[in-house]
Formats: structure tokens, C-alpha cells, sequence
């Protein structure tokens, strides 16, 4: 982004003076560690207080701040060297600036949601648009309140699409980031049991998943897995256009012939049986992701040779079932970033199939945000882990109990390994010393687990 300090001071209602004109803000920081030369600093309020980092904040090169009214009353800026936007609250202040600089640069805007699979889709979509448009979209997994305004104002003014991931854990988050982006495209992957503590029920994750729609255009368009009864019965009372993939029949885009193995997974199009579709990643399951983004590219009339070239080459986000090497020579699955029942499952039994001269290795942590079914949901996943593909099982956390326990009817205790989540320095040495060349290891939990350290110390 590249605007003048006096134009956001007008985008947020606050009286400017003559020597902002002359500021030139060049981005947009919320953390003082990573801001910087010519940002502006959003001080948000939560567990630390941005006001408390101020100074940091210019040290490394902010041009200019927000300051939220409830705080001490800054100076006057007239009197002040460094420039002072008081704003009666910073987060809501941030979302305002995201949606004056989105109308300002116009881009057709793709937003995606679901509870599995909205990452890796919103990858495939970026590499097909890109094709034939200047392409922005979420970086990482910054698809909450902040990091959706904060991937509209990272924006390089040539944008021409934007491709918006959108995450929620409760009712009311996606219809206020729909209506800040105003989709003219809206892309549900699935439903599963992410998030089941807050809703109860999927009946009630469909419904907050349907929020992407409140702030979709009077011409958008809705792009919806029809493979799933629950989109099914409520996407018929949307007035916009709807369009639906999946493997079933009557489906606007299915897909047929689907072959995978550990590197790739190929598939055709029904209406375009001609072309090969291949993806360089994991698991049949992103069959499913491919053909939102195909959607999507169809939508935008994307050729599908383009397309299909895209899918072959598009750039997956870090750690979402990603291949890596270790430092004994052995392969190992990441998938560290997030977890819920629907997703281990898919990804283990994939990594089940995968060929290997070694032994298989399982680290699995706690799902989180599962409520009362969590301890079920956990042990469920012991219908997956078959003792005759994996050779041990290494689990971190409170809630995996459930699935060591589950696990006794099927695996000897020397093969089933529990480790709370302070114990991870003992889980890497107990697996460093049980691996070696050929084996092969896959890591998944939610992120608040954090076993990318674990991922860490096995590639040291």
C-alpha cells in the first residue's frame, strides 16, 4: 500500500493537519517486531497493549500511530513530532482503514471458508487467478479480525484479485468479515467438527459457515461442496447464483478417475474429460479443494489448460501436509498447524497407504475446541491407525488420553507412547532413538499444541 497519512486520517474521521499531507505510509503494523520503515502502528489492546510499544514502534521506523481514546489522553498534534490518529477503538479502526483501502483499489474479491481445507484452497485458487491477474491473498492462515483486514492492506495497489481465507470459532465472526470484504465469490469447502465446542451440533457449523454469503454481491456467486446434505438444503434460499462440486453425481463440477500416491494425486472433470488434473500433494481428499478452485477459475473464465498447469505448480502454505526430510535420512508428514477429527483422519489414512522400506511413525496431538465430544472424537481416531501399517504411536497432551486408551485393544503398550505437553523434549528423544533412515513419520495436531517444535528438533 502507498498512502498519504492526511487521506487515512480522513478514511477514519480524524481531523488531520497540513504536515500529514506530506507523510507517506507505505504499510500497515500491529507488531512492532516485524513493522517496518514507513508503517503506521495499530497499538491494539488485548493481552499486551500496543500503547505500551510505541516508542519501539518508531524506534524501527513507524511514520505515524493510532491512539485509542480510552488511553491517557494523547498531546495535541500540533505539538507533537510524531503524529497521533486518535481513534475511539484501534481494532475497529484497522478494520475501517482495510475496508477504505479495499473500495479504493477494487479487486474481485474471492473469500473461503470451511472447516477443512480453506488453506491449501485458497492456494489453489491464488495460483489459478494468477494465470491471467495481479493476485493478493491471505498469507499464512491470517484469516481472523485482524489478519483479514491486515491481507486487505498488504495490497500493492496493481491488485486485481484478492483471495481471502476466513476462519471462525462462533457465530457472528464470518458475517462481519464477509461484509468487510463484500465477496463477489464465496467458497464453502466442507463441514466438519472443527470448532463442535461452541456449536454443538454441524447443523449449527453449517449455519455459521453460510455467514460467508451476508456479505456477498447482488451478482456473486456461491461455490459450495454439493457433496454435503447440510449446504445442500440451505443453499436453495440464497438469492444469489450458487454452483456445487464434489464426487457424487449432480454436482456443477465433478470429478472422476481419482488415482493418488504419497507425492500426487490425479483426477479428471467430468465436462472436461480431455485434461489430466494433477496435484503435487498428499491425499486424495484435496480433489475436493481442486475443484472449488476450478470453480472459481471457470467463474473468472480462466482457460482450463491454464488451469490445469496452475494446479501442478501452486505454492502449498508451510506445514499443511508437507514433506520434509529429517536429520537421520527419514520422511516426515507435516501437518502441524491445526487439527479436528474430519482432517487426522483423512491425513492418516493417506499416510497409511504411503509406500516405505521403514516403519511408520504417528505423533499425534490434542484436537482442540471439541467440548464434550472431545474424548470421543479423540478415541474415534483409533479406527484409523491400523497396527499392521504403523509401527508406534507417539500422542502429546491431555486430550489424546482418550485415544491411548482406545488404542489398547489394538496396539501393545511398548508401541503406544503419552506425553503430556511439557514432555515433548522426552517424546523427541524416545522417537529420535527409534528412527532411522527409512522410516518415515507423520506430526499432526492443533496449533496450540505446538509440535512444530517437535518438527524442529527431528530436522536439526
Amino acid at each position: 500500500m502507498k498512502m498519504r497519512l492526511a487521506e487515512i486520517a480522513k478514511a477514519l474521521q480524524v481531523q488531520s493537519i497540513d504536515e500529514w499531507d506530506k507523510i507517506i505510509v507505505t504499510s500497515v503494523s500491529f507488531d512492532t517486531r516485524t513493522l517496518k520503515q514507513g508503517a503506521l502502528f495499530i497499538p491494539l489492546v488485548g493481552e499486551h497493549d500496543g500503547h505500551d510499544y510505541i516508542q519501539k514502534a518508531i524506534d524501527n521506523g513507524a511514520v505515524a500511530t493510532l491512539w485509542q481514546d480510552d488511553h491517557d489522553k494523547a498531546e495535541d498534534n500540533e505539538n507533537v513530532v510524531f503524529p497521533k490518529l486518535n481513534v475511539e477503538n484501534c481494532l475497529q479502526a484497522l478494520q475501517d482503514l482495510a475496508g477504505y483501502y479495499l473500495h479504493k483499489i477494487n479487486p474481485k474479491v474471492v473469500a473461503v471458508t470451511g472447516s477443512n481445507g480453506k488453506t491449501t484452497t485458497k492456494d489453489m485458487i491464488a495460483a489459478i487467478l494468477k494465470t491471467q491477474f495481479n493476485v493478493q491473498k491471505t498469507h499464512a492462515n491470517f484469516n481472523n479480525h485482524i489478519g483479514v483486514p491486515m491481507t486487505i492492506l498488504g495490497m500493492e495497489p496493481n491488485t486485481e484479485a484478492l483471495v481471502v481465507e476466513m476462519g471462525m470459532d462462533h457465530f457472528g465472526e464470518l458475517d462481519k468479515l464477509s461484509r468487510l470484504v463484500e465477496p463477489d465469490v464465496a467458497v464453502i469447502t466442507m463441514i466438519g467438527e472443527a470448532h463442535i465446542e461452541f456449536f454443538g451440533t454441524r447443523d449449527k457449523i453449517a449455519d455459521a459457515k453460510m455467514e460467508i454469503t451476508h456479505g456477498l454481491k447482488e451478482d456473486g456467486i456461491l461455490i459450495y461442496n454439493g457433496d454435503e446434505p447440510l449446504l445442500r438444503q440451505r443453499v436453495k434460499t440464497l438469492e444469489q447464483a450458487t454452483h456445487s462440486f464434489g464426487s457424487e453425481e449432480g454436482n456443477d463440477i465433478q470429478a472422476l478417475n481419482v488415482v493418488g500416491d504419497e507425492h500426487s494425486t490425479s483426477f479428471r472433470v467430468k465436462d472436461w474429460p480431455e485434461y489430466n488434473f494433477v496435484i503435487h500433494i498428499l491425499g486424495t481428499y484435496n480433489v475436493g479443494n481442486a475443484l472449488a478452485a476450478l470453480s472459481v477459475g471457470n467463474h473468472f473464465r480462466i482457460p482450463v489448460e491454464k488451469m490445469v498447469e496452475a494446479l501442478s505448480n501452486f505454492d502449498l502454505t508451510q506445514n499443511r501436509t508437507q514433506w520434509v526430510q529429517g536429520d537421520q535420512g527419514e520422511r516426515i508428514l507435516s501437518d502441524v498447524y491445526n487439527s479436528n477429527p474430519t482432517a487426522a483422519k483423512m491425513v492418516l489414512r493417506a499416510f497409511s497407504r504411503v509406500k516405505t522400506n521403514g516403519k511408520r511413525f504417528v505423533v499425534l496431538g490434542d484436537m482442540l475446541e471439541l467440548g464434550d465430544l472431545s474424548n470421543q472424537m479423540h478415541a474415534d481416531l483409533a479406527s484409523v491407525l491400523d497396527p499392521d501399517k504403523v509401527t508406534e504411536v507417539f500422542l502429546c497432551g491431555e486430550k489424546v488420553a482418550a485415544l491411548a486408551r482406545s488404542l489398547t485393544d489394538k496396539f501393545s503398550p511398548a508401541r503406544v507412547h503419552l506425553y503430556s505437553a511439557n514432555d515433548k523434549d522426552e517424546l523427541i528423544h524416545t522417537l529420535r532413538e527409534s528412527i532411522v533412515t527409512d522410516d518415515i513419520v507423520m506430526l499432526k495436531g492443533s496449533h496450540g499444541i505446538h509440535l512444530e517444535k517437535v518438527l524442529e528438533a527431528l530436522r536439526k
